[in-house]
Parts: structure tokens; C-alpha cells; sequence
């Protein structure tokens, strides 16, 4: 293929995958941005109720990524799963569109929906599967690609949605849209999706559901996700602050804030291959370190903008920095369960979920303490002593072999 498009993704699964994911990231990118409005606003639950679904729901989902992971890597196919995940998507969204109600909204919420979410981990292990007996950099490269295809989603649907329903006066149909969206990602892993014959895959895996969670919760793995869970809670903390800082030290208007979400969407479309590029020549490790660095000056320099143009001007950096937070550590996760490609991927919803309540403490801590310009600061903090987390970690593993040589 063309030098822009490495020759790991003539690979048909991989491709695929790609596809599928981008519908996958369709149906958030629809909902996502008004899900608050449909349920407070449209439905009518209050504040409290609202993050208390939202908490529930997150961890609904981390438990049900790691049992469907740990169920397909026994059944040694992941199409099985991510087709039923598929139908609980569907069921999600349509039954708010259909019958929409507080309780139905809740109902979705704490179920269906959390349940279709463990398709992302899972098509990041089909993903994984089909790279068996790939070098490194293409593993990297190929998990970057598919990543991309989330971010690419978010680059064109928002704003659509959005524009086809500015004139409406409910923004229900857009679950009607995301169910729609779980239906053509169906037929993409019903139809496009290769099948893989499982028997061998299958034989090495026999971890119970409750021996999976065991070693999801073991000291060594939580060491590493706690690491990578710092530094990418900062993709979180960024979302929750741009928005307060641009309306209000930069003083600039919420028209800003969907601009400047959109470019740097687009930016991190570009940098992702960009960085599995460089990580080709510097390693997966140094170019995350690099890439976090690059997102910490971001966060410094955002707790310092006063103006609208400050913050146009660092979609630059934003870009470059969040391109390397969002697709390295999904190779990093996988890789500390490395047999089980299924289990290994669902590590990637366990850190969304540990991420964001690091978040959600730096955050509270941080505005109480400093106001939101001081916690963009502290952010920044946050996201370089979990690189230097992971770093004393991979010391400690490249020094642990020597001892043993010696002895």
C-alpha cells in the first residue's frame, strides 16, 4: 500500500475491525454530547440520580468487559460476543427512543448500554487475535489504526447530529440514530467480519470468571494500570476543564469549546499514525512518555490562557499530546495479559473506569483547592507521575532477569 497507509492493514479482520469501530464510536458520538440533556432536561432525573447512573453504569460495564473478554478467549472467538453485544446495543438505544421515560432511560443505562460498551474492548482483542505472528511495530501501527477510527467518528458525528437536529425539539431521535449505527455495525461483524476457527486459540484458555477478575485485581496488574490510569485521566480532567476555563478565564463562548474539540479530534486522527511511526524507531514506552510530556505542557499552558486565541493556539499541542495517550496504552494493556488476548483488551474499559474516577478526585480536589486554571496545573502533575510510575515499573521488570542470571 502507499507509504500513508502501512501494509498492516491490508489485513482483512484488522480492517474490518476498523470499520466496525468507527460505527461503534458513531452511537456514542450521537448520544454522548446530549445523553445529559435527554435525561435531566427531557426525562426529568435530577443531578444526583444522573451520576449516580453514570457511576453505575461505568462499573457495570468494566465488570462486563472482563467476563465476556474471559468467555471468549475460552470459546476462542470474540464474533460470537460481539454479537450479542451488538443486539444489547441496539436494544439500548431504541428502547429510550421508543418508549422514552425516566425509568427506561435508567433501565438502558445500568444494562443494555454498558453491556454493548464491552464491544469495544472486544473488537480490540479480535483486533489483537488476528495480529498473532505480527512484529511489534505493526501490532502497535495496527492497534493505532483502529483507535484512530473512534477519534474519526468523533471528528464528523457530533456536529452532524447536532445540525440535523438543531431544529427539532427533543434530541431523542439521536438514540434512535445510535441504534441505527449498532445495526450496521452488526452487519459488519456478521457479513465483513472473517470467522476464526477457535480450537487452538481456545486450549489455553481456562481461567474461571472469577479467576479472570482475580487477575485483573492482582498486585502486578493493577500496578501498571494505575500508572496508565494516571496518565490518561487527563484526557478526562481536559474534557471537564476546557469548557469552564474557555467560557470563563479565556472568555470565550460555548461556540469555542465545540470548535476546539473538533480540531484537536482531528488533529489526534493525523497524530496517531504519526506516533506509531516514531514509536517504530524510539520504542512504544519512550514515545508515550514523549507524547505525555508534550500533553502536560498543554495542561500547564491551558491553566495559563486568558484569551480565545490561547486556547486555539494550543489545539497544536493538545493534538500531538492526546494522539499518544489514546493509542499507546491500549498495546501497554493488552500486552500485560498477553495469552488471552479477550481478558487483555478488557484491561483497556477497566482504565477507562479507573481513569476517570482519578479524574473525578483531581478534579474535586483541585477546583476546591486552586479553581479550575490551578487544577489544569495539577493535571498536568497527574499525567507525568504516571509515566514515571510506568517507567520505574519497566526498570524494575528490565533489573528483576539480570538478578535472576546472576543468582
Amino acid at each position: 500500500m502507499s507509504r500513508l497507509f502501512p501494509d498492516v492493514f491490508r489485513n482483512p479482520a484488522i480492517r474490518a475491525s476498523m470499520i466496525a469501530i468507527f460505527t461503534f464510536g458513531m452511537a456514542g458520538a450521537m448520544t454522548a454530547p446530549y445523553r445529559s440533556i435527554v435525561g435531566i432536561r427531557e426525562l426529568g432525573l435530577s443531578d444526583s440520580l444522573y451520576s449516580f447512573l453514570a457511576f453505575a453504569s461505568a462499573a457495570v460495564n468494566v465488570v462486563i468487559s472482563v467476563l465476556l473478554g474471559n468467555l471468549a478467549d475460552r470459546l476462542g472467538e470474540y464474533r460470537s460476543a460481539m454479537i450479542g453485544a451488538c443486539i444489547f446495543g441496539i436494544v439500548g438505544y431504541g428502547m429510550v427512543y421508543a418508549f422514552p421515560s425516566a425509568a427506561i432511560f435508567a433501565i438502558s443505562g445500568l444494562l443494555p448500554l454498558p453491556i454493548f460498551g464491552a464491544l469495544n474492548s472486544l473488537l480490540f482483542a479480535n483486533a489483537r487475535a488476528a495480529m498473532q505472528g505480527m512484529n511489534r511495530n505493526d501490532m502497535v501501527t495496527a492497534n493505532s489504526g483502529v483507535r484512530a477510527m473512534i477519534s474519526l467518528s468523533w471528528v464528523l458525528i457530533p456536529g452532524i447530529t447536532g445540525l440535523v437536529l438543531s431544529g427539532a425539539s427533543s434530541m431523542l431521535p439521536a438514540y434512535l440514530f445510535a441504534a441505527i449505527a449498532c445495526l450496521v455495525c452488526q452487519g459488519i461483524i456478521l457479513f465483513a467480519l472473517p470467522k476464526r476457527a477457535g480450537a487452538k486459540m481456545a486450549a489455553a484458555h481456562h481461567l474461571t470468571y472469577f479467576g479472570a477478575l482475580r487477575q485483573v485485581v492482582s498486585p502486578r496488574i493493577s500496578a501498571h494500570i494505575a500508572g496508565v490510569a494516571l496518565i490518561t485521566s487527563t484526557l478526562h480532567l481536559n474534557d471537564a476543564l476546557l469548557p469552564l476555563i474557555a467560557t470563563g478565564a479565556a472568555h470565550g463562548r460555548l461556540s469555542d469549546v465545540g470548535i476546539l474539540v473538533g480540531i484537536v479530534a482531528l488533529l489526534e486522527v493525523v497524530f496517531i499514525i504519526v506516533w506509531s511511526r516514531i514509536a517504530r524507531k524510539t520504542g512504544q514506552m519512550t514515545a508515550l512518555a514523549a507524547g505525555t510530556i508534550i500533553y502536560a505542557l498543554f495542561l500547564s499552558l491551558l491553566g495559563l490562557a486568558s484569551e480565545p486565541w490561547h486556547l486555539y493556539a494550543l489545539t497544536l499541542l493538545a493534538g500531538i499530546g492526546a494522539a499518544a495517550i489514546i493509542s499507546f496504552p491500549i498495546t501497554y494493556l493488552q500486552d500485560l495479559i498477553a495469552d488471552r488476548p479477550g481478558l487483555g483488551s478488557a484491561l483497556i474499559s477497566v482504565n477507562i473506569f479507573a481513569s476517570a474516577g482519578i479524574g473525578a478526585l483531581v478534579f474535586a480536589a483541585g477546583t476546591w483547592a486552586t479553581g479550575y486554571s490551578g487544577t489544569a496545573m495539577l493535571s498536568a502533575v497527574t499525567g507525568l507521575s504516571g509515566i514515571a510510575i510506568l517507567g520505574l515499573l519497566q526498570r524494575r521488570n528490565a533489573v528483576a532477569p539480570a538478578d535472576a542470571e546472576v543468582q
